[in-house]
């Protein structure tokens, strides 16, 4: 059995006082929820007041980006060391990452490398755009991601890395894809890739996240899912009332 994992990522939200409040509302209701995985994702300015606060929880921190390169003259990147003081996951190669900042296959690549050299765990993102999705290219897309983005790597457990899968179509756009959909792309083309990588045996254990406009209505259509593990949570994530239900969901 995979345990379920539920991650948000805040992306470029809350200042400090503002993540410390939001982190007071979120923890005794996701503390209460047992069975689940559970990390914050908020922005690098945040993680020490965020950290300090999730001490003693049982709810995990993760960055939402970083640099492969161990240190450097890289003005405004965070190395992966850096990342591995305060957390211990790392969301990497989110399709905004893709999309603004020119991240490709190779370069998520190299950020995978680093994370699992630095004992991270990476939250590794794939998905399609909406025109590869139109023009049915969704399986193309996704396998080359997978294919690419873990290439050169050893052996690894099941359990030290997450992948999400987010169609890029489906996110804060209010439109996501349906549970069966999400769960026949996991099931036929993720899982399969993973399999020609690393065997059946990682393949299956290995959490596999939906991501793209996920709710506290919608998230027991995509936890009911066999091959739908959770979720990585964007905009319902900085809201109690909804990331607290989503997390519940994937426990039941």
């Amino acid at each position: 059995m995979r345990k379920p994992f539920i991650a948000g990522n805040w992306k470029m939200f809350k200042t400090v006082a503002e993540a410390r409040h939001l982190v007071s509302e979120l923890v005794p209701g996701l503390q209460a929820v047992n069975g689940v995985e559970k990390v914050l994702c908020p922005p690098f300015t945040t993680l020490l007041a965020v950290s300090a606060l999730l001490e003693g929880t049982n709810i995990g921190l993760g960055a939402q980006n970083m640099h492969w390169e161990s240190s450097g003259a890289f003005t405004g990147e965070i190395a992966p060391a850096m990342v591995a003081e305060l957390c211990h996951y790392v969301i990497l190669g989110h399709s905004e990452r893709r999309t603004y900042f020119g991240e490709t296959d190779a370069t998520v690549n190299k950020k995978v490398r680093a994370a699992i050299t630095h004992n991270l765990i990476p939250i590794v993102c794939v998905g399609e755009t909406l025109n590869e999705y139109e023009a049915g290219r969704t399986e193309e897309v996704v396998y080359r991601q997978v294919k690419l983005g873990f290439a050169e790597i050893g052996p690894i457990d099941g359990d030290t890395v997450v992948v999400a899968y987010e169609p890029v179509w489906a996110i804060g756009t209010g439109k996501a894809a349906t549970g069966s959909g999400a769960n026949s792309v996991i099931a036929d083309v993720i899982r399969p890739a993973i399999k020609e990588l690393f065997g059946e045996q990682v393949a299956l254990a290995m959490r596999v996240l939906y991501g793209g406009s996920v709710k506290a209505e919608n998230a027991k259509e995509f936890f009911s899912q066999p091959d739908i593990d959770g979720a990585l949570v964007g905009g319902a994530s900085l809201k109690p009332g909804e990331f607290i239900p989503i997390t519940q969901a994937a426990a039941k």
